[in-house]
């Protein structure tokens, strides 16, 4: 799966749920893998996820709630 999502040098990777259907250990491999991409080569990742722990290491989150959105957090954690 990640492999085919960097065919083509892609600037943003768009992840839902991402390690949903994985156990814990292959799931952060997963993520370790996704942010190392973010990190050192500058892709953006858009994840969508039910998960609060890998929400949590999103520079930032925004929830939606119903079809709107609810909240939307920084990397500083500060409410908008």
């Amino acid at each position: 799966m990640i492999a085919r999502a960097l065919v083509g040098a892609p600037s943003v990777i768009f992840a839902d749920e991402p390690t949903g259907n994985l156990d814990s250990n292959t799931g952060a491999v997963v993520e370790d893998l996704l942010f190392s991409l973010n990190q050192e080569q500058g892709i953006t990742l858009v994840v969508v996820t039910h998960d609060e722990d890998l929400a949590e290491r999103c520079s930032r989150q925004i929830t939606v709630r119903d079809g709107r959105l609810v909240t939307e957090l920084d990397l500083a954690g500060v409410a908008r």
